[in-house]
């Protein structure tokens, strides 16, 4: 079969300089058209199998028709999380979602919200600043035990949810209220801090809290559940910000 995938393009050497629209009104032109100012929409023909995936077609149009077209990728198979973009208007990981979950005309945009560096690009610095803000990583300064810290299931189970994040920003850049306020810490590093905010064998997580007792912390979201919808993993995300807003509240009762 053949299927029309339409990509919004943009070059920082040729266009005019690009901010973090979440769905730019852009003029289409042909592959094969004249250039044009600003981001914009090409689009390409494409014979896919149904059973494609939204990345193969990438490669394909990168392969046969456009080398200059510019994407992230790694292991294809849905762990590294690399390739989320904004697909047929719902963020989504392109080695996931195949051409027979979308039909025949196919827009591919890079994720909404975060500054653009060329194509499906988009510059993921700040959100991992905001990531590592949160302290995501075990915090001990007990005596090293001989062998592993021990944890019962039990204790496991109360945080199994958040360790399937995969860090592809999907869940953050769904945010309406990080588009509001780009200084919103975002869902993903919430759920990154309540992964061992929940940990038994942590010692970090009064520190934790009164990060995200901030004014751009977890106060900022509006239980809209664009993130829930958006997660590749099947994360709460919702859930895990209302335990880490209630263990804030905890805290300070």
């Amino acid at each position: 079969m053949e299927v029309t995938l339409r990509i919004l393009r943009y070059d920082p050497e040729q266009d005019v300089a690009m901010g973090a629209p979440a769905a730019p009104a852009a003029r289409t032109t042909s592959a094969a058209g004249s250039p044009v100012r600003g981001p914009h929409w090409v689009e390409y023909k494409v014979s896919v199998d149904p059973m494609d995936r939204v990345l193969d077609l990438l490669i394909k149009v990168k392969a046969d028709q456009d080398g200059s077209l510019s994407f992230r990728r790694s292991c294809g198979h849905g762990i590294c999380g690399s390739d989320a973009m904004l697909i047929n208007g719902r963020n989504r990981l392109a080695c996931r979602i195949r051409v027979d979950q979308l039909g025949k005309k196919i827009s591919v945009a890079p994720l909404p919200g975060l500054p653009v560096v060329k194509d499906l690009i988009v510059d993921m610095n700040g959100f991992f600043g905001k990531y590592r803000s949160v302290k995501p990583y075990l915090i001990n300064d007990q005596p090293e035990p001989e062998r592993e810290r021990r944890q019962s299931p039990a204790d496991r189970t109360i945080y199994d949810d958040t360790t399937k994040c995969i860090l592809c920003a999907a869940c953050t850049s769904s945010c309406p209220s990080f588009w509001a306020r780009p200084e919103y810490v975002g869902p993903a590093a919430i759920v990154q801090a309540h992964r061992f905010i929940f940990d038994s064998r942590d010692e970090g997580s009064d520190e934790r809290l009164e990060i995200l007792a901030d004014e751009n912390g977890v106060w900022r979201c509006r239980t809209i559940f664009n993130c829930v919808d958006a997660c590749p993993r099947g994360i709460n995300i919702t859930r895990a910000i209302l335990e880490v807003s209630s263990a804030i509240v905890g805290r300070r009762g």
